[in-house]
């Protein structure tokens, strides 16, 4: 359940440069998926207009959903500026480093170091990604570093220095490992269909993008947070949530309950789905159990829990794979045009020089941040969707289920730092989640059990 849009503990793994095309396809799938998971600050959003239908007239007098604390409010929206400036400004500054790495020779020297190095493809391959990685890692150095120190700074953060080193690390080496695998493939289909490659290889990068929903749950977040069963640390959260469950009228096993240990590195607090099939499962934040009582987890599992009865995460998985292909394909003709172009003065002849994967990252890259606010409004309606099927999930097993949703927004949004009124133009663009003032306005006015209304998703 996010309350932000921009970086947080899932966002490491996310969006360290993905320099290696299926990576960024990748990267583009997961940060949707969690969707169902984190999310920070958030300004008002579609939901807002839904919550401001519910709401009675005298509601527009009385004290907003969700707000802060003066001295809070101050630091929200600080912190809100900064986030905010970091996205945008980590976007334009990924496009304009590949462009200056073509333009100055330096993708082209990179490339004549690999193919000098070794006469075998696999070599001249991974060598070049290799180097590419650790430009960008350098490049964006920076930013990285600074938007580490402002986490830190406004209590975001308690990740020292060396462990956020050491996950960064981490995932450059995944990036390494499976990207270069994936751009070893990419340039064999080049090979083979000059033309139509950019669907050939749409193909197997869904089975990629598939089979890394299934496995990182159980292979990958594991090298970056420590997990336990639920049940162990406590069953009596267990016992509430799988009321929820029975509720919802499906079969989530306490086995498929997570704990896991955030507060070793960030103060937020969260829930997420994750996962699919026999790797799909439910994940607890222990900042979550602390600070949050046994009805807001309530609501917050409840959230989840809508994700999977709605279906939420096979429906992105193919709402993606349709925007991948478009871009895949936009790809193509963009290389053409690019190299027909720009490649004598960028020395890249053609499709099959290794430097041409540069050219097709920067198309790319651009296709991604214009198709940004599509893939975020989006998952604003899935997100939609799925505060109300939490809210009818704790009907009759928490007291007030409208107040109790109001409280988790509201205690979500003050641990966040939630600015409760920020740019409209950022939300549309940026935030995968509607805002928390939309949603806590939503949940404080929801009562499909009065006179006259409906629940949607539960008989009344």
């Amino acid at each position: 359940m996010q309350t932000d849009s921009t970086s947080s503990i899932e966002r490491l793994r996310m969006r360290t440069r993905i320099l290696v095309v299926l990576f960024l396809v990748c990267a583009a799938v997961l940060a949707a998926l969690p969707l169902y998971g984190q999310a920070p600050p958030q300004p008002e959003s579609q939901s807002q207009a839904q919550a401001q239908t519910q709401q009675p007239p005298e509601a527009s007098t009385a004290k907003p959903a969700y707000s802060l604390p003066p001295e809070k409010l101050q630091q929200a929206i600080d912190y809100s500026r900064i986030r905010v400036i970091l996205d945008f400004l980590g976007s334009g500054w990924g496009i304009l480093q590949l462009i200056l790495l073509l333009a100055l020779g330096v993708i082209a020297r990179m490339r004549n170091v690999a193919v000098n190095l070794s006469k075998s493809r696999w070599v001249q391959g991974f060598t070049f990604i290799l180097l590419l990685l650790l430009a960008s890692t350098l490049l964006d150095l920076p930013l990285d570093l600074y938007g580490h120190h402002a986490a830190v700074a406004y209590g975001q953060s308690v990740q020292g220095w060396g462990s956020w080193a050491w996950d960064a690390a981490k995932s450059l080496l995944l990036t390494f490992v499976f990207g270069g695998l994936l751009v070893m493939l990419l340039f064999w289909v080049i090979r083979r269909s000059p033309t139509r490659w950019w669907f050939w290889f749409w193909i197997p990068a869904m089975v990629f993008v598939l089979l890394s929903v299934f496995v990182a749950p159980v292979l990958i977040d594991p090298l970056f947070n420590k997990f336990e069963p639920l049940a162990k640390t406590n069953p009596a959260l267990v016992d509430r949530l799988e009321q929820v469950v029975a509720r919802g009228g499906i079969e989530i096993p306490a086995e498929r309950m997570f704990l896991m240990k955030a507060s070793e590195k960030v103060t937020t607090l969260n829930a997420y789905v994750t996962g699919y099939g026999a790797s799909k499962r439910v994940v607890v934040w222990d900042n979550s159990i602390t600070k949050a009582t046994p009805d807001e987890i309530s609501f917050i599992f409840g959230h989840e829990m809508g994700h999977y009865v709605l279906n939420h995460i096979p429906q992105t998985l193919v709402f993606l794979g349709v925007l991948l292909l478009v871009e895949f394909y936009l790809g193509y003709r963009g290389i053409q045009w690019l190299i027909a172009r720009y490649g004598a003065r960028w020395r890249i002849p053609s499709q099959n020089d290794w430097g041409a994967l540069v050219v097709l990252l920067l198309v790319l890259a651009v296709l991604s941040f214009f198709s940004e606010p599509i893939v975020n409004g989006y998952s604003r309606m899935h997100e939609h969707e799925a505060d109300v099927y939490g809210q009818e999930a704790i009907h009759g097993i928490v007291a007030d289920p409208q107040t109790t949703a109001q409280q988790s927004f509201q205690l979500l949004g003050e641990m966040s730092l939630t600015d409760p009124n920020p740019n409209p133009f950022v939300e549309f663009w940026t935030f995968s989640h509607p805002s928390v003032s939309s949603r806590a306005a939503f949940a404080a006015a929801y009562n499909p059990w009065s006179p006259g209304q409906h629940p949607k998703y539960f008989a009344k």
